[in-house]
């Protein structure tokens, strides 16, 4: 007597369609989120800041901090609450590759990655010379990574760190619109004030889990940084500079006569080489936007440079005030202007830049009128 078996296919249970789109959303939505809010913001942001936008930062911190609160103790309300939320067998088995854990740090991601990407396109806009410029890609730079720390954010050390350096950053724009004034002393102060909240909140958590000293670095290089003229004066806005032969005012707005730009450079009007006769002026316009209620001086550091060095030939200065769209207008000049290299540095009363336009000179006694163009702003 034989023992016979018969074979056959293994009938083994096929993943759901739903599971299937599940696992691949986990591939999928992170990078559609970071190319979507990054869109938003910068659509939504415009070409200014506004009040309304560090309200809506302001809420993104708060909820960060009581997520983060909570995260600090073992058995907090935050994954009590998501395990009876996911108790419900039929979203249980839906979502059995997500775990219960998971969803407040994602929350996390997602808080940090927006107040990033918020940070980021409101300093590439206040961003307008080469210093400036170290500070913006070090937050691109986060923002990208940011989608790629999914598991570190399970490290409190890494969220601590976060919440310190967009509560610091956030400070810094809101201290202008609460003061009305772009000094140094307001933007060492709210640095501080910042790092402080992060400090409190972390002191006032159920566990101190997670490294705070990480806060007071970011905090003293961000300061440095501000030393060394790396961070732009926020929440001011260049939104024009133009260096010109003539201005002239009138109804319609400012009139300028401007060099034309060559024919390969397609994406200007005007262009950054002037020929003068002697003793021929230049005029520097600029238009900066500030918020409702912020006065302050504007400089514009008329340099020239001499044996590789820049040095400042004349500083002239006029007041601004805060509240026009399309930034304040006023502009200043120069005679007796040397053949050379020049910039003009659009500066505050603390010397914090702003902008920076370079243009060279070529002096020559025969002018030719077709080589120019006349512009409105």
């Amino acid at each position: 007597m034989t023992n016979s078996t018969e074979t056959g296919p293994i009938e083994t249970e096929q993943p759901s369609r739903l599971s299937r789109w599940l696992a691949r959303s986990r591939m999928v939505l992170p990078i559609s989120f970071f190319i979507g809010g990054f869109v938003w913001d910068a659509i939504t942001i415009g070409k200014k800041v506004a009040l309304s936008d560090m309200a809506i930062f302001a809420g993104y911190l708060l909820l960060a901090a009581l997520l983060m609160y909570q995260l600090a103790e073992p058995s907090s309300s935050v994954r009590r609450m998501g395990e009876r939320l996911l108790s419900w067998q039929w979203l249980q088995s839906k979502l059995s590759r997500w775990t219960v854990q998971d969803w407040p740090y994602w929350i996390l991601q997602f808080l940090f990655g927006s107040l990033l990407s918020a940070l980021f396109i409101l300093y590439f806009k206040s961003s307008s010379y080469g210093l400036a410029w170290v500070v913006t890609l070090v937050l691109g730079v986060l923002l990208v990574a940011n989608e790629f720390m999914e598991g570190e954010y399970r490290r409190l050390s890494l969220c601590w760190s976060m919440f310190g350096l967009c509560t610091i950053l956030w400070c810094n724009f809101a201290f202008p619109f609460l003061f009305g004034s772009v000094h140094a002393a307001w933007f060492y102060l709210s640095t501080v004030l910042g790092a402080t909240v992060t400090y409190v909140l972390y002191q006032r958590a159920p566990h101190h889990a997670g490294r705070i000293w990480p806060v007071w670095v970011i905090a003293g290089l961000l300061m440095l940084a501000y030393r060394a003229d790396m961070i732009p004066p926020v929440p001011l806005v260049k939104q024009a500079v133009v260096i010109a032969y003539d201005l002239e005012k009138s109804p319609e707005g400012y009139w300028m006569t401007v060099e034309k730009s060559p024919w390969w450079q397609f994406w200007r009007v005007d262009s950054d080489h002037f020929y003068l006769q002697q003793g021929q002026k230049l005029v520097c316009f600029s238009a900066v936007f500030a918020p409702q209620g912020l006065h302050t001086k504007l400089l514009h550091d008329w340099q020239k440079k001499v044996k590789g060095e820049w040095v400042s030939v004349s500083m002239p200065g006029f007041s601004l005030t805060g509240g026009r769209d399309s930034g304040y207008r006023g502009y200043t000049y120069k005679t007796n202007l040397t053949a050379g290299e020049w910039r003009v540095r659009i500066q505050t009363a603390t010397r914090q830049t702003i902008a920076v336009n370079a243009f060279s000179v070529t002096i020559n006694n025969q002018s030719d009128p077709q080589r120019r163009t006349r512009i409105r702003y």
